[in-house]
């Protein structure tokens, strides 16, 4: 499945984030980074922003552990939160673009306009490709872009143990 560069960047960093929520405290340094991987520009966060950024991640999580038809409210609140105002933008040359907020507003702004952008596409696209990993005790965070959109595990190997641990219990009761 292919996602628009906005939105599927927007919901990567969405993920990332979500993912990092997970943990009891993440460094700001942490944060930054997992936003830049995922194709923001952005400078270092401060102490402050970070904690903005992580509080952002939690409510980010709650979205992706939501239940698809649940997930339009939850979305529509961190849009209202986030202040969303998109508008063209055909900066360094690039072609013209949407950005999800103004080229002034601040580094948390930008983070929380971004991923709340990219995961209003994901959720008006395919509400349903994308979610927590179903292997106990991972939690990871994910967007679905496989060609069948039944993904269920963050990657092969989350599946492949899950599948493991199944075919290892079948045997035992057999």
């Amino acid at each position: 499945m292919h996602f628009n560069p906005y939105g599927g960047s927007g919901a990567q960093v969405a993920a990332a984030l979500a993912t990092l929520a997970r943990q009891e405290s993440v460094s700001a340094a942490e944060l930054s980074e997992a936003c830049r991987a995922q194709g923001m520009a952005l400078t270092a966060f401060t102490d402050d922003e970070g904690a903005r950024v992580s509080d952002w991640g939690r409510q980010l999580r709650a979205v992706f552990a939501a239940d698809p038809a649940e997930r339009v409210d939850l979305v529509n609140r961190l849009l209202l939160t986030a202040a969303v105002r998109p508008h063209i933008s055909s900066h360094d040359g690039k072609p013209p673009h949407l950005h999800y907020a103004s080229e002034d507003a601040g580094t948390v702004e930008r983070v929380q306009a971004f991923s709340a952008g990219g995961l209003a596409h994901l959720v008006c696209e395919a509400p349903d490709r994308f979610g927590l990993c179903a292997r106990e005790g991972c939690g990871i965070a994910f967007v679905d872009t496989s060609r069948n959109g039944r993904r269920r595990f963050c990657s092969t190997r989350c599946g492949t143990r899950v599948n493991v641990a199944d075919h290892r219990a079948r045997q035992l009761s057999a």
